[in-house]
């Protein structure tokens, strides 16, 4: 399948006109269709599947289209009612007199739900659609604790300078780019002084450990491990002193590729909280002791034992399909023998706070991040944002139904409208599945005098970021793969194409929630082709009924691949919204 996207792209960096597009797409058609049966399909998949995004997380709150629909008197879909204000929420004047200065009028609908329960001390899950402000739900509170157990150990040790960690939080995030955001979103709190309240660190990437021990450490969980490696010193002090631990794009992390590395991490933190608990009834005064005792080579055994344990115990129950009911009896009955920390998981006295953020995360299945946390953590607290899943209120979609023959005219005709729209800087996000496909569609913008970005995994760090950061300045249309789709921070996208229709539910989702974000509103014009309908049709669906698209997530496999299980000629008789061609 590669191979002849490849070798359709290579006809497609030939072009050399407007006019010559189409006449060289006919050939590849028929270059294709000699070898084999389905290369139509192949050839028109390169182009579909980009959506737009206009992600605004750091200045997100007061933007002129909010205050336009506040004018007009109608109902706000992202921020609070009037009288809720951060104080209200519990903050420390200190904090809420910094979100003010840095133009956070008052909270979101989500950041007024997530605060409380965060503030609390209670372990949090944070489900809420994309733009709708999670990164600073859990941000501002956890600066709040932060800087109040500083000031309280600053005025107990008056005199005497701070040389240990005596607390910090710890966000976990599956990219380099979204941990230097992230640190960068928590720098951007100043109080009057006009310094930071408290100093965040990313380390990952090019940015190696602290000299200086930061409030909030920021890294992704392969590089973490890599820091605190057992034979490194960092462990011995991290593990304990860390209070509070954030997994964004939790889906991701506790899925996938990243699953086995979070799992260990929780475990290992999870496994100091037992060890904490032990010296404290015991009474112990020997802090130093412990800590290095807290990790010996046995101790390590028994967290790894708890680790396999885990995995093997979900391996044994794999089936898709499972309701809530069972996770929950399945956790308290216990299936095989528990050891080491296991045997006191009841008993022990808890130190650290966890909590979970994710715009997606399916609950269908016992393998989903959703229901691995309702495993793993049984009694924390839901905030589920009220367009979870759903259609976006503010957000326009428009839907093509393209051939091969139609695509690359539909393709320059959706760029083009938006940059006719006489706004002084103009985004545009295109979406591609592929590497190869961002680079086709780049190729054939430039060659109808359309400049672009790219962005993809095969360009390094700093060209990524100093992409985002020319586009973010500039304006104009960025041509990406799914990884700008989530969690990165480009403000005032104002429509999403999705040139290559997205292969699941979930990746539909975050690819439109890069527009209509922190109260504002955005087009989605998403392209597609036959081979497309099944998944189309479940999405149109649910946004007419005004139902969550779930019933259209992936839970092993692709939906795609989930649909040979059916007839396809069975899904295409229900009832559904008629598709047209625009």
């Amino acid at each position: 399948m590669i191979l002849h996207r490849s070798s359709s792209m290579l006809n497609f960096y030939r072009l050399s006109s407007p006019p010559k597009v189409l006449s060289k797409l006919k050939n590849s058609r028929s270059f294709l269709s000699s070898s084999s049966p389905s290369s139509s399909y192949l050839l028109s998949v390169c182009l579909f599947q980009l959506n737009q995004s206009n992600g605004r997380l750091f200045r997100g709150f007061a933007t002129a289209s909010a205050v336009e629909a506040d004018k007009k008197g109608s109902n706000d879909t992202f921020f609070s009612d009037d009288n809720v204000s951060w104080k209200s929420l519990g903050l420390s004047d200190r904090l809420a007199c910094a979100l003010e200065n840095s133009g956070f009028g008052r909270p979101s609908l989500v950041q007024a739900s997530s605060i409380g329960p965060i503030l609390s001390g209670k372990d949090v899950v944070i489900a809420a659609e994309t733009g709708s402000g999670k990164t600073h739900s859990y941000l501002i509170p956890l600066i709040d604790k932060l800087c109040g157990a500083r000031d309280g150990l600053e005025n107990t040790n008056s005199g005497r300078a701070l040389t240990t960690l005596d607390g910090l939080s710890l966000v976990l995030c599956p990219n380099v780019l979204l941990c230097e955001q992230v640190a960068r979103m928590a720098n951007g709190l100043s109080g009057d002084n006009g310094e930071p309240l408290l100093r965040a660190a990313a380390i990952c990437g090019r940015h190696g450990w602290p000299v200086d021990k930061p409030d909030i450490i920021v890294s992704t969980p392969a590089a973490l491990l890599n820091n605190i490696d057992p034979k490194k010193h960092h462990r011995l002090d991290f593990i304990r002193c860390v209070k509070y631990v954030v997994f964004d794009e939790a889906d991701m992390l506790l899925c996938g590729s990243f699953q086995n590395q979070v799992i260990r991490l929780i475990h290992m933190l999870r496994f100091d909280e037992k060890q904490l608990s032990q010296m404290n009834k015991s009474g112990s005064e020997k802090h130093v002791e412990v800590i290095d005792g807290s990790l010996s080579h046995s101790d390590m055994e028994d967290e790894e034992n708890l680790q396999n344990e885990y995995i093997s115990e979900r391996e044994e129950n794999s089936e898709d399909d499972c309701d809530d009911k069972d996770i929950m009896e399945e956790s308290k009955l216990g299936s095989i023998e528990k050891k080491g920390w296991r045997r006191v998981k009841k008993n022990y006295e808890r130190s650290k706070q966890y909590i979970f953020v994710a715009a997606t995360l399916p609950l269908n299945g016992k393998k989903t991040a959703g229901a691995v946390l309702k495993y793993m953590f049984p009694d924390a607290i839901w905030v589920n944002g009220n367009f979870l899943h759903c259609h976006n209120p503010r957000l326009k979609e428009k839907w093509i139904d393209v051939t091969v023959d139609t695509q690359v005219d539909a393709l320059i005709k959706a760029v083009n409208e938006r940059l006719a729209s006489g706004a002084d800087v103009s985004r545009t996000m295109v979406f591609a599945n592929t590497v190869e496909a961002v680079e086709a569609v780049a190729k054939i913008l430039e060659t109808a005098g359309i400049e672009c970005y790219r962005y993809h995994k095969d360009l390094s760090l700093e060209e990524r970021a100093n992409t985002i950061v020319n586009f973010q300045e500039g304006g104009g249309i960025f041509v990406c793969t799914d990884a700008a789709a989530r969690g990165v921070d480009i403000p005032n996208v104002s429509h999403v194409i999705q040139a290559d229709f997205a292969t699941s539910a979930v990746d539909f989702l975050h690819r439109v929630g890069r527009t209509a974000r922190a109260g504002q509103y955005g087009l989605v014009t998403s392209l597609y082709t036959e081979s497309n309908w099944a998944l189309v049709d479940a999405i149109r669906q649910a946004g007419k009924l005004g139902q969550p698209v779930e019933t259209a997530f992936s839970r092993k496999r692709g939906f795609r691949n989930k649909l040979k299980k059916k007839a396809f000629s069975k899904f295409r008789d229900t009832p559904t919204v008629e598709l047209t061609r625009v």
